[in-house]
This record gives structure tokens, sequence and C-alpha cells, in this order.
């Protein structure tokens, strides 16, 4: 709970560049335990796993502290997230990304946005940018699904 406000400051950072979108503290509180904090002396990275619905999870959030950048701790909790869906039995991530390059990296790929009628339809339609989104979508398929 003492992370809250850390982790609404590191996201703001990003959402105030227009990388990412904002999150209120309300929202964090209702979530919280989607997180997975990186916590170098602080809160110095965050990503969280959003269940969509029975077989679909988002990855949401994902922000690390610009001076940590390129040190694989995004990389490391992307992979703890679908760590955490494959033992949930969850055996499809997506996430909505102006950095489809790294997601590439770790074994996603692309996904047209009209293939997630859950996700479009539920937290799209409060989004500021609905209906002109201009964030990527890609998607992880659990090797165990295949």
């Amino acid at each position: 709970m003492g992370d809250v406000r850390a982790i609404h400051a590191l996201l703001q950072g990003f959402a105030d560049q227009g990388l990412l979108l904002a999150r209120s503290i309300s929202s964090l509180y209702d979530q919280l335990r989607d997180f997975i904090v990186y916590d170098d002396d602080g809160v110095r990275g965050v990503c969280s796993l959003h269940i969509s619905w029975d077989n679909l999870a988002e990855i949401r959030s994902l922000a690390i502290a610009p001076e940590l950048q390129g040190r694989g701790i995004g990389a490391r909790l992307v992979r703890s997230c679908l760590d955490e869906a494959e033992s949930l039995e969850i055996g499809q991530v997506f996430v909505l990304t102006y950095q489809a390059g790294f997601f590439r990296k770790l074994d996603f790929i692309d996904k047209d946005k009209k293939d997630l009628p859950h996700k479009i339809w539920s937290d799209c339609l409060h989004c500021p940018k609905f209906p002109d989104c201009d964030e990527e979508a890609l998607l992880w398929v659990s090797k165990k699904n295949v």
C-alpha cells in the first residue's frame, strides 16, 4: 500500500510525455494486486498483469525509471507477468503499446486491435484517444497452449 503514490509518480512521468496512459491513484489502489514493482531503493520500475477474460490478460503500465532503462529490468518484469499468467492458466497476454519492438523481442506477435473486442468495449471506450488509438496491439501465446 505504501508504494501507490510512488507508482503513480513513476507512471505519471511517462503519461506526461504521452508514452502511456495516465492512471489515477484510485485506479492504482483498485488494481494494486496486478502490479509487480522493481524496488531499487524506492519504486524504480513497475508492470501489471490485468486479467481481461477467460484465457486473456493484458500487460499494462510498464515503466522503468529513465536512468535504469536498457538494463533488462523491463524484460524481467514482463517475463514475471507472463509466468504469473501461465500459473493462472491464462494462455494469451496482449499489450497495447508504443514500444512494439521491445515486446516483439519477448515473443509477442502483432495483432489487429479488432481481434480484441472485449478490451475495446470495456476499457478503450473510456480512453481519451478512442477511437483514434495510435498504439500497436501485440499478443503473446503461452507455449503450454500450443
